[in-house]
């Protein structure tokens, strides 16, 4: 499929669960959205949870620049920050929400593919420090990665509070510091 039309079948899915939710998506209306025969379509995903799974990884709305800062605690910032907005600003927001609260309703869906890619992603910014020889690299990088992207959905989502502009670097600060060193500072 040429890579446009995959671009187009992709935003017209994620547009319509957020307008609808999972339950109002449908391989028909994705179909009339982008203007590619449903036929099309299920040749390529067998069901909407495929397309959505599949739109979930591919579709740059979702989709994130690895950041690159020359340090851990840079990279973890411009990172969380990024989730900060993805889940803030429309329409990132309203897709995110939408779709993985629908993962975790419907199993079918396999939201632990898009987890999966992203923190794959991720993995990068903790071999760089590594190299580097910064010490906090050698902690969990996956536990470290929760920690702080489930502080931005906690936050924004689920307790629909103001994340400031602050919350990145508080957030960093308070994981690769400790909670202790945090209290301490002036």
């Amino acid at each position: 499929m040429a890579p446009r039309k995959q671009r187009e079948i992709f935003d017209a899915t994620l547009r319509l669960v957020a307008e609808r939710g999972y339950d109002g998506l449908t391989v028909e209306g994705v179909a009339e959205r982008s203007g590619v025969n449903k036929t099309t379509i299920y040749r390529w995903w067998p069901s909407k949870a495929a397309l959505l799974g599949a739109a979930l990884v591919e579709s740059d709305v979702l989709g994130f620049a690895v950041p690159d800062t020359g340090s851990l605690r840079g990279d973890l910032i411009a990172l969380v920050e990024g989730v900060r907005r993805l889940l803030t600003e429309p329409p990132g927001s309203d897709i995110a929400v939408a779709a993985l609260a629908a993962a975790v309703r419907h199993p079918e869906l396999d939201g632990r593919r898009f987890f999966a890619d992203r923190f794959a992603k991720e993995r990068e910014i903790f071999e760089r420090a590594a190299r580097r020889g910064e010490p906090a690299a050698s902690a969990d990088p996956l536990l470290i990665m929760d920690l702080l992207a489930g502080a931005v959905w906690m936050r924004a989502v689920l307790r629909g509070m103001k994340v400031g502009d602050d919350f990145a670097a508080e957030a960093v600060a308070l994981v690769l510091d400790g909670a202790s060193q945090v209290a301490e500072r002036p």
